[in-house]
C-alpha cells in the first residue's frame, strides 16, 4: 500500500522515478521496487521520500478517496508549484509570478 501511495503521490508531482530519485538520494531502483511493492522500505528511506515528495506521513497510509486526502488535495497542488519551481532561477520565480497575479486579476475581473 505504501509502495502505491508513493507512486500516486509522485505522479500526482508530475515527477519521474529518476526526479524522486535524485530528490530523496535513493537509487532509481529502490524507488522502483518500492513501488511495486518488492522491496522493504527502511523508516530512514521512508523518511527521505516523504521529505522528497513534499508531504505527510498521513498520506502514505490514507486511502486515496479518504477525506484526509482530499483535505491535503491544495497542499499537494502547492507542493507540486514547490517543485517545480525549485530548480528556477529567482527571476523566472518572479515572471511566473506576475504571470499568476495577472491571471488572477483577469479572473476576478470576469466574474464581476
Amino acid at each position: 500500500m505504501v509502495g502505491e501511495q508513493v507512486r500516486r503521490i509522485r505522479k500526482s508531482r508530475g515527477m519521474t522515478q529518476e526526479r524522486l530519485a535524485d530528490l530523496s538520494g535513493l537509487s532509481f531502483s529502490y524507488i522502483s521496487d518500492v513501488e511495486r511493492g518488492t522491496r522493504n522500505i527502511s523508516l530512514e528511506s521512508l523518511g527521505r521520500i516523504i521529505e522528497a515528495l513534499g508531504t505527510k506521513p498521513a498520506q502514505l497510509f490514507s486511502e486515496p478517496n479518504s477525506s484526509e486526502t482530499l483535505l491535503s488535495d491544495t497542499e499537494d497542488k502547492l507542493a507540486t508549484l514547490t517543485l517545480l519551481l525549485s530548480d528556477r532561477s529567482a527571476d523566472e520565480v518572479d515572471f511566473i509570478i506576475k504571470v499568476a497575479q495577472e491571471f488572477m486579476n483577469t479572473l476576478d475581473r470576469k466574474k464581476t
